[in-house]
């Protein structure tokens, strides 16, 4: 197969995959204890899973986006 028969080319891939990563670190960020109904939990309401994490998805994200359009040199 010629390499002009694939839509992207080996830097799309790698930046997709480290984009996915990124996304991945962001859910983990998320990610904690909840609360119940016999304990509250103040730290599902911390600055970690409100501010921080939903920014690292986004910045996933638009990482993802920006690895599909780029147009591989040559």
């Amino acid at each position: 197969m010629d390499k002009r028969d694939f839509a992207f080319g080996r830097m799309n891939y790698i930046l997709l995959a480290v984009g996915m990563l990124i996304v991945v670190l962001g859910f983990i960020l998320m990610s904690g204890d909840s609360s119940t109904t016999e304990a509250y939990n103040p730290d599902i309401f911390g600055a970690r899973r409100t501010k921080v994490a939903p920014v690292v998805c986004l910045l996933g994200f638009v990482s993802m986006i920006y690895a599909v359009v780029h147009k591989p040199k040559g």
